[in-house]
């Protein structure tokens, strides 16, 4: 029994293969036969699929195919798939017979992606807290490189790059002097007047000198250094070594034989330990002429000023105030080169790279004020 088909051989119709649909001993067949290219597999496609949609036993025979391409074959094969179950008569033509025969495996070769799996908060909260132990077992193995590449420097100093470690005190510090004075003159400023408000109320402003000095030197001054520090040579120690990174100049020295710890990170992680007194001190002393600023402007003089911080200043809170620096620019350059060497391969490795280095830095610097806050209120300081 032949099923309707268009005829192929009218004037108006498209250039195509004749097709016929026909049943054979409760199969339906699709017999092509000619040139099955893809202007003739469009134009048979929506024909031929309305044939083979009900799902019964199918046979394709295209023994009579003269000239095949990949239009033609991605027709038969998707018919193909249509079939309960589909025998083939392939063609004669050897080329067509190839082409077939390539585009039969390729097609189950590309399979579609997997269909993701639902949502499970247990799965997600598992995933994200095994991502969290990966992360923090590679900032403790770092750790453990940084340690013993100091170590095996420290017998024999001169190995270390000191001419590296020249360059990032300058870039960390020197260039960092301007905000400092700039930030640390606002915040004596703004602390003065702040305090100057309630003091008045009971005429108890000859106090400011004492409040302004000891927030700055024991608290606000390594503070808000350390936070430049991060935001400055943290993000530019991560960028700079994600860079190298992403162009395998990371590798590069590991193939010479060279440790990237020793050659790239004590460095920077020695500069950064050592500005940091220094921005401290600087950040201290503008806070102080701007308090005596502000002091002038209430009545009293500087000598008045000097002699209350003499009075109530200390060298344990100078001296304290720039230890927790020093341990805050450690902190920092470790968090910055760390966060630089395990940056990714990607275009946004190294952004991301910075932006993990500026807030695990002061994240850090947090943590770390806490601690030290807890250990001088046990020692008494």
């Amino acid at each position: 029994m032949k099923l309707p088909t268009s005829d192929v051989h009218g004037p108006t119709q498209m250039p195509s293969a004749p097709f016929q649909a026909e049943t054979e001993a409760g199969r339906l067949v699709l017999r092509f036969s000619g040139v099955l290219d893809t202007e003739a597999a469009v134009a048979r496609w929506e024909e031929a699929h309305r044939a083979a949609k009900g799902g019964q036993a199918l046979t394709i025979d295209a023994a009579a195919v003269t000239s095949l391409d990949s239009g033609g074959a991605s027709l038969l094969v998707s018919l193909a798939r249509l079939g309960e179950e589909t025998n083939w008569r392939e063609p004669q033509e050897a080329a067509s017979r190839g082409t077939l025969d390539r585009f039969r495996k390729a097609i189950p070769a590309a399979a579609p992606p997997p269909r993701p799996r639902p949502f499970r908060p247990l799965t997600a909260l598992g995933a994200a807290t095994l991502e969290k132990l990966r992360g923090f077992l590679e900032r403790m193995a770092f750790l453990g490189e940084t340690v013993l590449a100091s170590l095996r420097i420290l017998p024999r100093p001169w190995k270390l790059r000191w001419a590296e470690v020249l360059r990032h005190l300058d870039e960390a510090g020197t260039r960092a002097f301007p905000l400092c004075i700039l930030l640390g003159t606002l915040i004596g400023v703004i602390l003065a007047f702040q305090s100057s408000v309630p003091m008045r109320q009971f005429g108890a402003e000859i106090f400011i000198p004492q409040l302004v000095g000891i927030s700055l030197t024991r608290e606000l001054g390594p503070l808000l250094a350390s936070i430049i520090l991060a935001g400055r040579t943290g993000s530019a120690y991560a960028a700079e070594l994600g860079t190298m990174r992403v162009n395998e100049e990371v590798d590069a020295l590991k193939i010479m034989g060279l440790d990237p710890v020793a050659w790239l990170v004590l460095p920077r992680i020695l500069a950064s330990m050592l500005v940091m007194p220094a921005l401290t001190m600087v950040m201290n002393v503008t806070g102080i002429i701007g308090m005596m600023i502000v002091m002038a402007t209430l009545g009293f003089t500087p000598v008045a000023v000097l002699n209350q911080l003499e009075q109530w200043l200390s060298v344990e809170d100078l001296a304290g105030g720039l230890a927790k620096a020093a341990i805050f620019g450690l902190a920092i350059g470790y968090i910055g080169c760390q966060s630089g060497l395990s940056a990714g391969r990607g275009p946004r490795a190294v952004g991301d790279a910075a932006t993990s280095a500026v807030v695990g830095g002061i994240v850090a610097l947090v943590l770390l004020d806490g601690i030290f806050a807890i250990l001088f209120f046990r020692l008494g300081w």
